[in-house]
């Protein structure tokens, strides 16, 4: 049991890097396919590093073909890096900091183009915000994030459960976004502010860990209980019922998980008792004592 066990764990952990690496590739190519050629900007730590290069080119005699932004938005998250090692896990900051390296990589040998994909700024703007936020969404799935905005995101959120991580990248957007309209046109800036509402929705649609799911387990075997609390370590509280039509004793299990962890909490029952009964209810509100795992 302890060696199928380990097993999971390992195959969890390589599901995890699969989709980090993926999830980064995506957003990667988001960016060189659909952001940079449009002049699109990227909003958050990107977005910053997309200015800083415009003014760098400005005042500085920088080859055309460099592309300085992944560089640039790398130094940036050095600094929120040795901020989410004081607040997040030591494999957390492993994983975002693979991710912006991927990011980095990429940005960096990645020839520029000469031209958009498609004329269409719009169609630009939608599909490019679509990849983006399905590589996030992946990246976050993965157990880690993609860098800048989402390091200081997931710190506070980790801090203060009941924070709305959408509020700093609102406030942070609408300061980038202000200095957009003096760079560019409000042209520009509108279809900025578009793709960064488009990405934010469909990461969230990929970000399982943050949906709550509460589960109810109706089942005979008393080690039910006792697994999910070791295994996952997540609090279960139980109370003992009767079937109405069989007048059979049961123990009812109640557990709040994240929908990221759903495959491992049915697995679990699985093994202990496969003709238990369970219902799942996703997304209700938690307050008090719910470990955030991000």
């Amino acid at each position: 049991m302890h060696r199928r066990f380990g097993k999971n764990a390992m195959n969890k952990a390589y599901k995890q890097y699969f989709d980090l690496i993926f999830g980064s590739t995506l957003l990667t190519l988001g960016i060189y396919l659909f952001v940079t050629p449009n002049g699109i900007n990227f909003g958050g730590v990107i977005g910053l590093a997309q200015i800083i290069e415009i003014f760098l080119r400005r005042f500085i005699a920088i080859r055309s073909d460099a592309n300085l932004v992944g560089m640039i938005n790398f130094l940036i998250n050095v600094p929120l890096f040795l901020i989410g090692y004081r607040v997040m896990s030591r494999r957390f900051c492993i994983k975002t900091m693979l991710s912006v390296a991927v990011q980095t990589l990429l940005l960096s040998v990645l020839p520029p183009l000469k031209a958009p994909l498609v004329e269409d700024v719009l169609l630009n703007c939608i599909f490019g915000a679509i990849l983006c936020g399905v590589g996030v969404g992946y990246a976050l799935r993965g157990s880690g994030c993609c860098g800048g905005m989402d390091i200081a995101c997931m710190c506070l959120v980790k801090k203060y459960p009941d924070f709305k991580s959408g509020r700093l990248s609102i406030y942070v957007n609408a300061v980038l976004f202000s200095v957009c309209l003096f760079l560019f046109d409000l042209e520009t800036t509108m279809y900025s502010i578009i793709f960064v509402a488009i990405l934010y929705t469909v990461a969230d649609r990929f970000h399982d860990q943050n949906i709550n799911v509460a589960a109810l387990i109706f089942t005979d075997v008393s080690t039910v209980q006792t697994e999910i609390l070791q295994k996952m370590g997540r609090g279960v509280t139980f109370w003992n019922g009767y079937g109405a039509y069989t007048n059979h004793p049961k123990k009812i299990l109640f557990c709040a998980v994240n929908k990221y962890e759903i495959g491992e909490l049915q697995e679990i029952i699985h093994e202990q008792d496969p003709n238990a009964f369970v219902t799942f209810f996703v997304g209700p509100l938690i307050h008090g004592g719910f470990e955030k795992r991000l």
